[in-house]
């Protein structure tokens, strides 16, 4: 008879104002590595609202918390409440003490750095943020996923799914993240070549910047310069 797989925990910090895409991409992944439990963990158990429309009931507050093997911090409008919350900080920091990955995804990123976790790492961000970084002592490295020991962080909101595939990639080999690719059918074939401000078109780039992220990201920065 085949021994059960350990428990592997995987804990997600959701809050108000989450990228729904930035938890639940990763998390369609991670959930089948061998022996996944997944919780998700808020600083109240209440619904959190996402930035879809709908609501996410958390499975657990931080106090209650099992230790995570692997964290995954998302991203979304409502990081900037978290990078001015001492308890989502620290229990960030509690976790990632002793937990085997500690990862982000988007402006997740940010939220480890507030909590002290990027300092003298390389990291991403969604490409709108990647400025910021360097506020934390962290170094920007442009790629969809970054590692830096223990630290993986993803870049905008689909990353997250790659960075999940090279997670379990390394926990339970190549193959069986492959298996899990082909099972999501993650084949990716976008109607329109406009992903990244690097070959988006620059007019729609500038125009974007105007309407959403150079607000964004300013408002951002004046919260991290605080003293």
């Amino acid at each position: 008879m085949t021994d059960s797989p350990k428990p592997f925990h995987i804990v997600f910090l959701l809050f108000d104002g989450i990228t729904q895409l930035d938890f639940t991409g990763p998390a369609q992944v991670l959930c089948r590595i061998p022996g996944a439990v997944v919780h998700t963990a808020a600083k109240e158990i209440k619904p959190i609202q996402t930035d879809s429309g709908f609501a996410i009931l958390p499975s657990t507050g931080f106090t209650d918390c099992p230790q995570a093997d692997l964290l995954c911090v998302p991203g979304g409008f409502g990081t900037r409440d978290v990078i001015q919350d001492e308890a989502t900080l620290q229990f960030m920091r509690d976790q990632a003490a002793a937990a085997r990955y500690v990862t982000s995804v988007c402006t997740g990123s940010l939220a480890l750095g507030a909590a002290g976790l990027l300092e003298g790492r390389r990291a991403t961000s969604h490409w709108a943020y990647t400025g910021l970084l360097e506020k934390f002592g962290a170094t920007h490295e442009k790629a969809r996923v970054v590692k830096d020991g223990n630290i993986i962080t993803a870049g905008g909101v689909t990353s997250g799914i790659d960075f999940a595939l090279t997670v379990v990639a390394e926990i339970a080999g190549q193959q069986w993240a492959e298996s899990i690719q082909l099972s999501l059918e993650y084949d990716p074939h976008p109607p329109f070549d406009s992903g990244h401000p690097d070959v988006a078109d620059p007019d729609l780039l500038a125009a974007l910047l105007d309407r959403v992220y150079e607000k964004a990201a300013g408002d951002l920065a004046d919260i991290i310069d605080r003293p």
